[in-house]
């Protein structure tokens, strides 16, 4: 992948699709969030959550596929504040 800034709604049809082909290649929660780490790592689109948001704008990707995908980022994201706001209590 091409290391150089990008928004989701300036990545090139063929960047776009590789994107899209990874999402429906994750079969497991651990597999999405692997993804998104190697996303935020290897490029500099937007977080993968925006990326899967303008899929759904421009209508790349079915709203039941985005919805399951959201969800998994979401709920990570939900486990590591709850990870935070505890251990900020046991100080």
């Amino acid at each position: 992948m091409d290391l150089s800034p990008h928004t989701a709604n300036e990545m090139n049809g063929e960047k776009s699709d590789a994107i899209v082909d990874q999402l429906r290649s994750c079969r497991t929660p651990e597999q999405l969030l692997a993804l998104d780490e190697q996303i935020r790592v290897e490029t500099a689109t937007e977080p993968l959550y925006r990326v899967i948001c303008s899929f759904l704008r421009d209508r790349t990707v079915a709203p039941v596929e985005a919805a399951l995908w959201l969800a998994t980022l979401m709920d990570h994201r939900e486990r590591q504040l709850d990870d935070c706001l505890h251990l900020h209590y046991q100080l």
